[in-house]
């Protein structure tokens, strides 16, 4: 991955440029959202096109003519990732990557948003602790990296609130549980 873009807004969350390429690949031509998944690792993970609705929800509008990449990796990734970007020397459950700030492009030009890069032995642990399905949590974690590229972050309480409910209401939408609510 190449450093962050130079004429990215600062944000929270890390940014480099959408460099990941090959995969599995939902959406087709027309449709509101093209999400190119990236598999480095053999862990389960929904299918492309679960990952593109669960993103086109948490986008709403924003989803037509987008693209997102979603690259899911090892904790050995995760970690050399979360240590440069963010300081962390720890493998994470997402990373989200927004792309540059580009005018809005001709019609019929996908809208680069970015990338996430989710570790699923680390959503695997997690779900486990906190007595959530697999399932939802990567639904949770989808949406919570999503919101990322699209500028929402949780460094302030205030921003931490409004980040949350805006899950809480795509996830009850896709018909999954409040992901703040104890098990």
């Amino acid at each position: 991955m190449k450093e962050p873009h130079p004429s990215s807004p600062p944000s929270s969350a890390p940014r480099a440029p959408s460099s990941l390429s090959g995969g599995r690949r939902a959406g087709a031509k027309g449709e509101q959202l093209r999400v190119d998944v990236i598999r480095r690792v053999r862990a389960w993970a929904p299918s492309a096109r679960t990952i593109s609705r669960w993103a086109a929800a948490a986008l709403g509008r924003r989803a037509r003519g987008a693209e997102l990449a979603v690259r899911v990796v090892g904790p050995a990734e995760s970690r050399r990732l979360n240590a440069r970007f963010r300081g962390r020397d720890k493998p994470t459950n997402v990373l989200s990557f927004p792309g540059p700030l580009l005018p809005v492009p001709a019609r019929g030009v996908a809208l680069p948003l970015g990338d996430l890069v989710i570790c699923p032995k680390v959503l695997e642990t997690e779900a486990r602790e906190q007595g959530k399905t697999l399932r939802a949590h990567w639904a949770h974690l989808v949406v919570h990296g999503v919101l990322h590229l699209v500028g929402y972050d949780h460094e302030r309480e205030a921003d931490a609130r409004r980040m949350e409910r805006r899950e809480i209401d795509v996830l009850r939408r896709l018909g999954f549980p409040n992901p703040y609510r104890s098990a």
